[in-house]
């Protein structure tokens, strides 16, 4: 039966039926670095803690099957799951990348991974022509965030897919701001997925860590390769809080949803505000084909407020929204691009992809929306 049950059901049964031996309904945290052989050369499956535990098991199993996947991976956070798919690649490699993507990941690209030979070209995820375009004889992966962070534009990840199949390239899909509650990059052709499931997956803004999600054993066996050589593991304890998190995804997903679509209809009729980026639109350029391969649109919204002094106005003066980084939380998070989670790309690329001075970040968590929009509007005041 399990092939069939709906998402938000298998989120709930990950690591129920762990502990056969006591009928634990939570997997337990085993808490240890090794385990104990049977005998010579006999093995319970679990040797040492960076190889495998049992609780990290549990979320890994359940990120799979959730992504639709072969196996999954957890990592210490997000940037060690993106580091671990990056050793996949050699020198000389290159890979086309989404251009307005998480200022993280793009330090790592371009401060860290280009000086041992990697080359990486940004284009619009969202514009196929110039996908085409970017790529080269040696083009050897897509990484493509499904929604971009921070302005929200569609990919359209079957198209992608299929051209990263004509090519020979790796797709790799970052679905953290959709989760595969709402979006499943596997099922439409990618090869992998990359989660910080410190967001909408752990859901509580309390713990740090990275999900991968593998379609074919044959790349699973080289990610698993890579995962235990590195050793940047999630410790039983966090894939624990992941797991807990993970139960509620399909309910919290679905509140901070309802409540993003208010928000963004809102802020759209306000007078201080110039422009609202949020698939949930129906202006929105992304509408269509983000209704043709999710089941929602998330719960992100950026907008540009028209002054600049306003900006720090709604910072300090939301007293429910939180003026903090991150996202995915059940709390509501306001942040500046500009200045915090893009500030390390160079200053001119920011201006051309349109984070500016004026655009602000919210995510939107599971408060009750009346008060959420009571709390901006004094904000605006």
């Amino acid at each position: 039966m399990g092939g069939y049950m709906k998402i938000s059901t298998q989120a709930v049964q990950i690591g129920l039926d762990w502990d056969t031996r006591t009928g634990a309904v939570t997997v337990p945290i085993y808490q240890t670095a090794t385990f104990r052989h049977p005998g010579l050369g006999q093995s319970t499956g679990y040797d040492y803690s960076r190889s495998g535990n049992p609780t990290r098991q549990a979320l890994e199993d359940g990120i799979a099957r959730l992504d639709r996947g072969c196996r999954g991976f957890a990592y210490a956070s997000g940037m060690a799951a993106i580091t671990n798919l990056l050793l996949l690649f050699q020198r000389g490699d290159h890979l086309v990348v989404t251009e307005d993507l998480y200022g993280g990941t793009y330090r790592l690209f371009e401060q860290v991974f280009q000086q041992y030979g990697l080359e990486f070209t940004y284009v619009d995820t969202s514009d196929m022509a110039a996908v085409k375009g970017a790529f080269k004889a040696n083009t050897r992966g897509l990484f493509v965030e499904s929604l971009t962070n921070p302005l929200l534009k569609v990919a359209d990840i079957r198209a992608l897919a299929i051209l990263c199949k004509e090519r020979g390239a790796l797709c790799i899909v970052d679905n953290t701001f959709l989760t595969p509650y709402l979006l499943r990059p596997l099922e439409l052709g990618a090869d992998i997925t990359v989660y910080s499931a410190s967001k909408y997956l752990a859901g509580h803004n309390d713990t740090v860590a990275g999900l991968v999600v593998a379609k074919a054993p044959q790349l699973a066996e080289k990610i698993y390769f890579l995962q235990n050589s590195v050793g940047a593991v999630l410790g039983p304890q966090d894939s624990w809080l992941v797991i807990r998190g993970m139960k509620t995804l399909a309910i919290r997903m679905d509140r901070q949803e309802a409540n993003a679509g208010r928000i963004a209809a809102w802020l759209q009729r306000h007078p201080l505000v110039a422009k609202v980026h949020y698939p949930g639109l129906s202006d929105h350029p992304g509408h269509a084909l983000l209704q043709s391969e999710a089941a929602g649109f998330g719960a992100m919204i950026a907008f540009e407020v028209k002054e600049p002094a306003q900006v720090e106005q709604l910072l300090m003066k939301t007293q429910l929204i939180s003026f903090a980084e991150s996202l995915g939380g059940v709390e509501t998070l306001i942040t500046f691009p500009e200045a915090q989670t893009h500030a390390d790309i160079k200053p001119e690329i920011r201006k051309r992809l349109g984070i500016n001075n004026v655009l602000l970040r919210l995510s939107v968590g599971i408060e009750d929306a009346d008060d959420l929009i009571a709390d901006l509007e004094q904000a605006f005041e």
